[in-house]
């Protein structure tokens, strides 16, 4: 089975969060990566919410609300049920 990967930039777009973000996750193992041959950098979409890791899910949601997410962001979060 193929996993589904994610441009930083879409990355940001789904979970709502900055680029800075999604590096600082990549940097402390919160996501899987992979560079593709031209060196950009995909993200593994399943480990943007772990599927069903309620601990890291919590931890990505702190981690975006720490880096500015809006209310509206935390109410889809909570609808997600990772509030």
């Amino acid at each position: 089975m193929d996993r589904k990967t994610l441009s930083i930039n879409k990355a940001c777009e789904v979970v709502g969060v900055g680029r800075r973000t999604i590096y600082n996750w990549i940097s402390a193992g919160k996501v899987e990566y992979v560079r593709t041959a031209g060196g950009s950098i995909r993200i593994f979409e399943d480990t943007l919410w772990r599927g069903g890791n309620l601990g890291q899910q919590r931890s990505i949601l702190e981690d975006a609300m720490a880096a500015g997410a809006s209310a509206a962001d935390a109410r889809l979060f909570r609808e997600l049920g990772i509030d």
